[in-house]
């Protein structure tokens, strides 16, 4: 799961794998070619993989200049890239995969992506290094405090699969070969491309300028278990990525990437600007020479910059006015609308002294009475009817966590996840709830929000309205930098949306795991923590929906949050770009970037 519309619902079966050929240095860019895309927010940090950088306004851009192993199609199929490489897998028992790069596939600096590579992106990844479980964030940004004797990674997906691994083996031959210590369904997308540099990392961690002795030192620091080293190397694969801007010349080295763009001019707050790799062969060959994002956060203004003709697309959020906008335009754009793999959601937070957490009161109890309240007293049919419907009639409400409407398993968790006690804006219901509690009324809890978002700050205003004859005093503590505060204790709830990154089951473990590397609420459930380990060595189809179902229906015990709505979707674009084909899986509008075209500018 990726933070959506800001930014891993979740369809249950396993896609289909394709194959894509190897390529050769790219040939196809068309001179003089460039595409402006509107998007809502910014990128702000190169390593999408720490719990802050988490985010689809990441994901967008590092998936034109960062490469894998896969990628997922227009029709959810997951594609093999071995141009890139390939992963197989040579054991069932114990669980081994080997991935092998494939020859001459670069970094942007032309240093060659290799097993080093791959053993840095392992211990980012799985944390397995460690020696504690969490550290402090910055209240300010959200990002880990910097460590000065401890070896922590901050990782995004700390806990799932890829943790329950063994110290990966090195060949002569240079393939790289990662043993479970459990089954995993989800091999092929546990760890499906190269991270970040290890020779830039180990040049800013360790002080050395040749990148082969770079590189040497970082293997050296994680296959021997070399403290202070990996002390620097965490502190830097956590931290030195995070950029809003263009860093200055001699900080170059942190865009560098292995895809087929590489960054030329990135301001804070307007728009980044990736270049096409001449010698990038590692992947589909881009037609593109020059790809802009722009970041326009109000969804009207993205629609007339493409009136402009400022943009040549933009994905914005949904209303009524943004369509009757992009109508207005006439012939010269394209309009495509439906439903999107995100979903809405209130999330409460249990572990910051807060109304919702258990250590707040003499009894846990307590604390789940009062978050029974808060999500009775919510409207969901007034939100949706207000915001959602007028775009998109046949809107309901989503009542599940871990499936979204349509999937196969939602209807049977629906019906046995005790949901329908919830979201129908029942204050006295509410109110009893919390005299039953024992505490006084209001009750205030800090909510935070995406306050440049417009149906957000629309929503907050419901809720407000919604919560206070329920006994609640919502606290406006929106922000536009809101995605980064996530688990900072000032808040006691959010609402925003998860977009989804694949088709597996497991898409919202790191969520809802005791240890979930995106649990930014501190949730604990053993019951949910052991569902999720059957789960993961799970194939059977049918099981996989019942243990789904079982972990639904634990989170509305607990009163985890409430689910709202599913978002809808539409892309607006200029009738002379041809190749948009969005996806409702992360990186939606961008999955195909290299079937884009657009005439060349012959002035």
């Amino acid at each position: 799961m990726k933070l959506g519309a800001w930014s891993k619902g979740l369809a249950v079966a396993t896609a289909g794998t394709l194959t894509l050929a190897a390529c050769s240095a790219q040939t196809d860019v068309i001179e003089n070619t460039s595409i402006t895309v509107a998007w809502n927010q910014p990128l702000y940090s190169f390593n999408e993989n720490t719990s802050s950088g988490n985010a689809l306004s990441n994901a967008v851009i590092l998936y034109m200049t960062q490469q894998g192993f896969n990628y997922y199609d227009g029709d959810q199929n997951l594609v093999d890239n071995t141009a890139f490489g390939t992963m197989e897998l040579i054991s069932e028992d114990p669980m081994t995969v080997k991935y092998t790069l494939a020859e001459g596939v670069t970094w942007s600096d032309g240093v060659a992506v290799d097993a080093t590579d791959l053993l840095l992106h392992w211990a980012g990844l799985s944390a397995y290094l460690n020696e504690v479980d969490s550290v402090a964030l910055d209240e300010e940004t959200g990002a880990v405090t910097p460590q000065t004797d401890t070896v922590f990674f901050d990782s995004a997906v700390a806990g799932t699969a890829i943790s329950k691994t063994e110290v990966p083996v090195i060949n002569e031959d240079g393939s790289f070969e990662l043993t479970y210590t459990e089954p995993s369904i989800d091999w092929k997308l546990n760890m499906a491309d190269a991270g970040l540099p290890a020779h830039v990392i180990g040049k800013r961690a360790l002080g050395i300028e040749d990148p082969a002795e770079a590189k040497q030192a970082v293997r050296d620091a994680i296959l021997n278990n070399e403290h202070d080293a990996l002390v620097a190397i965490a502190n830097v694969w956590n931290l030195d990525f995070d950029l809003v801007e263009m860093p200055a010349e001699e900080d170059l080295e942190l865009l560098v990437g292995n895809g087929a763009y590489t960054v030329t001019d990135f301001v804070q707050d307007e728009f980044i600007t990736l270049t096409a790799r001449e010698d990038f062969i590692a992947g589909p060959a881009t037609k593109t020479q020059t790809i802009t994002v722009r970041w326009i956060p109000d969804a009207l203004a993205s629609v007339q910059a493409l009136a402009n003709g400022e943009v040549d697309v933009t994905k914005p959020q949904a209303t009524t006015d943004v369509i009757a906008a992009a109508e207005e335009i006439g012939e010269g754009v394209v309009i495509q609308t439906g439903a999107e793999a995100v979903y809405e959601h209130i999330d409460l937070n249990f572990g910051n002294g807060g109304p919702f957490d258990p250590s707040s009161y003499d009894d846990p109890e307590t604390a789940k009475l009062v978050r029974q309240a808060f999500i009775t007293g919510v409207n969901v049919n007034e939100i949706i009817e207000r915001l959602i419907q007028p775009l998109q009639p046949e809107a309901g409400w989503v009542q599940s966590q871990v499936f979204l409407p349509g999937a196969p398993g939602y209807d049977e968790s629906v019906a046995a996840n005790g949901s329908e006690a919830y979201g129908q804006g029942d204050a006295e219901g509410a109110l009893a709830l919390l005299e039953q509690a024992g505490v006084s009324t209001p009750i205030d809890v800090n909510v935070l929000y995406a306050s440049n978002n417009t149906r957000r700050t629309n929503e907050f205003a419901l809720y407000q309205e919604q919560l206070a004859a329920a006994g609640f005093n919502l606290i406006d503590g929106g922000n536009p930098s809101w995605g980064s505060l996530l688990g900072t204790p000032e808040y006691d709830a959010w609402f925003f949306g998860w977009q989804s990154t694949s088709t597996s089951p497991l898409g919202a473990e790191s969520i809802f795991r005791s240890d979930g590397g995106v649990n930014f609420n501190s949730y604990a459930n053993d019951a949910v923590d052991a569902a999720y380990d059957a789960l993961t060595g799970e194939f059977d189809e049918a099981v996989q929906r019942e243990l789904l179902a079982e972990i639904d229906a634990e989170l509305w015990n607990d009163a985890y949050g409430i689910t709202v709505f599913q978002f809808p979707g539409v892309t607006v674009f200029n009738a002379d770009l041809t190749g948009i084909d969005p996806s409702p899986l992360s990186p939606t509008l961008f999955w195909n970037y290299w079937e884009w075209e657009i005439p060349a500018d012959e002035s």
